[in-house]
């Protein structure tokens, strides 16, 4: 597996965004990557970043109905990586 590959996209949530202001990210990993996979991934996609831990959780797939209809969504993994005080800031957002 390419270091590239296991982060898929940054979550997006409310409380996600409050957590950026504790230098906690919140990323949709690959499920089969562990903690060492993550830290490493983030430390090479984003430069001037130091990782100081990584917390991994599953995401049960939910019941999703549309009518008669009914499906699940795709399981997930889900890591919050917690950077240390040097580092810098990952930019999710262009500001310009």
């Amino acid at each position: 597996m390419e270091l590239l590959d296991v982060i898929k996209r940054p979550v997006i949530t409310e409380a996600s965004m409050l957590a950026m202001d504790e230098k906690k990210y919140t990323f949709d990993v690959d499920t089969r990557a562990n903690k060492t996979h993550v830290k490493q991934a983030v430390e090479a996609a984003f430069d001037g970043v130091k990782v100081k831990n990584v917390n991994i959780m599953n995401v049960k797939p939910k019941l999703k109905r549309m009518g008669k209809y009914a499906g699940y969504t795709k399981k997930r993994r889900k890591a919050i990586v917690t950077l240390t005080k040097e580092s810098k800031e990952i930019q999710l957002f262009d500001a310009e």
